[in-house]
């Protein structure tokens, strides 16, 4: 049988790939170390369970169970202080075809098998009112916790482009997964708009914008002028 190239094939049919199409780091420093110091439980915030539980596509967690012992299915007992509704909550809020999952934790990450959440926090494809994926925006519940929220000049152009090239590639197969950050990017406009506050923005296109909420017009703007939240206004 002759094999199908790689680049006509799902990514998610081919996960080893499209780990390995995106593996740059968010910036040239662990940005992790930057914001652990805030953290009370001395842990990165997107790699602390009480903080942030990762979505896998099925595919993936496929992949993930078959090649590491890092990851477990999300029981919703891994943090002690989590509600008690937080399991049913969180997974009714999963998207059709995800799954949530926990890992043993940063100091036993095995980086190359981290799940696309992990590679692509603290971003998700900005899409517009008029469905087009533009560039990246931030999870904005992270905003006062996530040191790269407010240093978006610390990211490195090599991790933009593979960002962008695999969701595009992403997005080529999958309707819902397009679907999905297209109701994600509209939450993020109602939420601006009642704030009356612009979108920060790295565009696809290499420079960074404050986008309007409203009419998604965009004003390119340099990095330091981007805004800072939380412990890192400073």
């Amino acid at each position: 049988m002759q094999k199908i190239p790689f680049s006509l094939k799902s990514p998610l049919d081919d996960i080893r790939c499209l780990y390995a199409d995106f593996d740059a780091p968010i910036t040239g420093l662990d940005c992790g170390g930057q914001c652990a110091a805030h953290n009370p439980n001395g842990k990165p915030f997107c790699c602390d369970i009480c903080h942030a539980v990762p979505a896998v596509y099925r595919q993936e967690w496929e992949y993930l169970e078959k090649s590491t012992d890092l990851w477990h299915a999300w029981r919703g007992d891994e943090c002690e202080t989590s509600p008690k509704n937080e399991y049913d909550q969180l997974s009714d809020e999963t998207p059709q075809g995800m799954l949530l999952l926990a890992c043993l934790g940063p100091v036993k990450c095995q980086r190359q098998y981290r799940g696309l959440s992990c590679r692509q926090f603290p971003f998700f494809p900005y899409i517009t009112a008029d469905f087009r994926f533009i560039g990246l925006a931030c999870e904005w519940e992270f905003e006062n916790t996530c040191w790269v929220i407010s240093n978006l000049g610390a990211v490195t152009e090599t991790y933009r482009q593979q960002f962008v090239a695999s969701h595009d590639r992403l997005f080529s197969f999958s309707q819902d997964a397009f679907d999905s950050y297209q109701l994600y990017s509209e939450r993020l406009r109602e939420r601006c708009i009642s704030l009356r506050r612009r979108i920060p923005l790295l565009h696809r296109n290499g420079g960074y914008y404050q986008l309007s909420p409203r009419s998604e017009r965009m004003a390119r703007v340099s990095a330091e002028n981007l805004p800072r939240f939380g412990s890192y206004k400073g």
